[in-house]
């Protein structure tokens, strides 16, 4: 995709003022350093702008120093339809934000386990562009779950790559009997304060005609003491994980991975 030099510097303030996605130190920009949902935020904004000219204006030329007001039906018609769509493309640039950039096969996370108990263990992850944190996992084996938004045209046609997040993780027990019964521990890896993009797509189907299709991908391996992993998501949005390491790759050899 490529972009005037004078539209990037243009556009670099609303940068700015929305700030960076959470992802702040990977590759969430689409061009010139400016995450992807301020493609969105921009036009919605002056779509949105636009459309609050047309429905709120007083509708009539300026006579004598004043301007009367005008209904013009139509005219307000199409300034509720602007504010309409400035909205919903709005919705959908604030939801972007939780998502980073996905352009080839690449590593989005590590984590790193240590032993507490019988199925207990530590996993300390560390998330592209952010500091690790610790979770309390149960079970013999843990899951991670991201999600993917990949886009219809016009979108590929502008060259728009697909996003993802990382959303979950959990423990999870290799015997579905004991997995039904046995304490589980899942824990978020993405803020829910912000709108879903599967929940705006389902509210306003026809606002979002390039947004072609949300799904869930997730992989799993087994727990034990210093094991070592590398999540990885490929460009159409699988996950897999390999380990980091000989000695990881070596114990699941043993446990028969």
């Amino acid at each position: 995709m490529v972009v005037p030099r004078a539209a990037v510097n243009s556009l670099s303030w609303v940068a700015e003022l929305f700030g960076r996605a959470p992802f702040s130190n990977t590759e969430v920009v689409l061009i010139e350093g400016l995450p992807p949902f301020v493609w969105l935020a921009v036009p919605a904004m002056l779509v949105l702008l636009i459309g609050l000219r047309l429905l709120l204006g007083r509708g009539a030329p300026l006579r004598d120093g004043r301007r009367p007001f005008r209904l013009r039906p139509a005219r307000r018609l199409i300034g509720l339809l602007c504010v309409a769509t400035g909205c919903a493309t709005a919705l959908l640039a604030v939801s972007l934000t939780q998502f980073a950039r996905l352009t080839g096969e690449k590593p989005v996370a590590q984590v790193s386990l240590q032993q507490q108990g019988e199925r207990q263990f530590t996993a300390t992850v560390t998330m592209d562009g952010q500091a690790p944190r610790d979770y309390a996992l149960r079970g013999d084996e843990w899951q991670i779950d991201a999600r993917v938004v990949r886009w219809e045209l016009p979108a590929l046609l502008a060259g728009a790559p697909s996003l993802y997040r990382l959303e979950r993780l959990s423990g999870r027990y290799a015997d579905p009997v004991v997995d039904e019964a046995a304490p589980r521990t899942v824990h978020a890896l993405a803020p829910t304060r912000l709108p879903d993009v599967a929940a705006l797509k389902r509210r306003f189907p026809g606002w979002m005609p390039f947004v072609d299709v949300e799904f869930g991908s997730a992989g799993y391996m087994p727990m034990f003491d210093g094991a070592r992993y590398q999540v990885y998501l490929d460009p159409r949005g699988a996950l897999f994980i390999r380990p980091a390491d000989p000695a990881t790759k070596q114990g699941m050899e043993q446990l028969g991975w």
